[in-house]
């Protein structure tokens, strides 16, 4: 697996979070206390973090290395800077918790609805910290010259996975996106070179999706993973890991937030793979007019309120 890159402003405790569970139980608790309390881990010394973790200073070295820094002083700096910027967005208000309608002039906001958004929000600034650019970019053009695309997900990754089947076969990039296990697993077993497995988990570590990577492996396809753990067992497999979305996990408490990430990231790589492809746009036109076609006759759609309805569509929506 490619290494990951320096975390981008804000995405210090999403690469920590992504790598935390690979790490054997003292160096995990380094990385921790680095997530639960980046305060302090930004300005603490090796003796301290040792202290707090219950480690010892050399155990706090290796640790950082294993997470991908050079030593505890580059850890620090990432953390302080990403603490900076953040007191920046709360000075000029980007942070600030937004107001309920009908509620109370400036009093905070109390209602779900705006308790999740806001959450999401500021867990989606620091999302990338563990993604690997490049094996991103080598997996959307591993997927723009594949002969056959197959996308895997199971449980609650598999709306993501047949969401983004549906975008690549709107582009004209003919794909399958299977629900049954045993079709996986049998199309899995088919693909040979220049074949692209595509298998999303969010856990990197659901039984019949790693199934599915390891069989298309065996046969010289390409696997691409997307998951939220740098070290996961698919991660291992694939040619290309790309890593986002632990940090979501890491606060979700019951709310249905994990996927987000997981949506954006396919969304992107929908994006970067059909991008400057001969026919996608005509497909995607060709898309729109039978989805239409399905909601209403276009003579009469001004009629029966319609009109509306195939603007959303003909502007990417269903």
């Amino acid at each position: 697996m490619t290494s990951v890159i320096t975390p981008p402003l804000g995405g210090t405790r999403a690469l920590l979070q992504s790598l935390a569970p690979s790490l054997v139980p003292s160096e995990r608790r380094v990385a921790e206390v680095c997530i639960e309390d980046p305060e302090f881990a930004a300005a603490a010394s090796v003796a301290a973090l040792a202290r707090r973790a219950e480690v010892s200073p050399a155990t706090v070295v290796r640790a950082c290395q294993k997470l991908g820094f050079d030593g505890l002083p580059r850890l620090r700096d990432c953390l302080r800077r990403d603490l900076g910027a953040a007191a920046v967005r709360r000075t000029v208000g980007l942070d600030a918790t937004p107001e309920v309608p009908g509620g109370a002039a400036g009093a905070p906001a109390e209602h779900p609805v705006a308790h999740v958004f806001t959450r999401a929000m500021a867990g989606i600034q620091g999302a990338l910290g563990a993604l690997d650019l490049d094996a991103f970019d080598a997996a959307a053009g591993a997927i723009r010259e594949s002969k056959r695309l197959l996308i895997i997900g199971n449980g609650a990754s598999l709306p993501s996975a047949q969401s983004v089947s549906l975008h690549f076969l709107s582009s004209g990039k003919v794909c399958e996106c299977p629900v049954d296990i045993v079709t996986q697993h049998i199309a899995a077993k088919l693909l040979g070179p220049g074949d692209v497995c595509l298998a999303v988990s969010d856990s990197g570590m659901n039984a019949f999706t790693l199934r599915s990577a390891r069989l298309a492996t065996e046969n010289g396809a390409t696997v691409i993973a997307i998951t939220s753990y740098a070290k996961s067992e698919l991660a291992q497999i694939a040619d290309y890991a790309l890593v986002a979305g632990a940090d979501f996990h890491f606060w979700n408490d019951s709310t249905v937030t994990g996927n987000i990430v997981q949506v954006l990231l396919l969304s992107a790589l929908h994006a970067a793979a059909i991008a400057h492809t001969p026919g996608a746009e005509r497909a995607q036109a060709a898309t729109f007019d039978e989805v239409r076609s399905m909601i209403a006759d276009t003579s009469d759609g001004a009629s029966d309120g319609t009109s509306d309805g195939t603007e959303a569509i003909r502007r990417g929506g269903t």
